[in-house]
């Protein structure tokens, strides 16, 4: 099966790919880089973010 890089947009396989679903290990650490450094971000209710502002506080 031929994937597109979510990162880069190359074209690869997903058989035998072992940075699936990424075409390359660099663009595997760059992804991860980018959820390390909070470039990315799954939005949470208002309740979460009280919650985390209140741990914050306490600190």
């Amino acid at each position: 099966m031929i994937i597109t890089c979510p990162l880069c947009k190359k074209t690869t396989t997903w058989e035998e790919n072992p940075w699936k679903p990424f075409c390359s290990e660099r663009c595997k650490l760059i992804d991860l880089g980018k959820w390390a450094s909070e470039e990315y971000r799954i939005e949470g209710n208002e309740d979460d973010k009280e919650e985390e502002e209140s741990k914050k506080a306490e600190g």
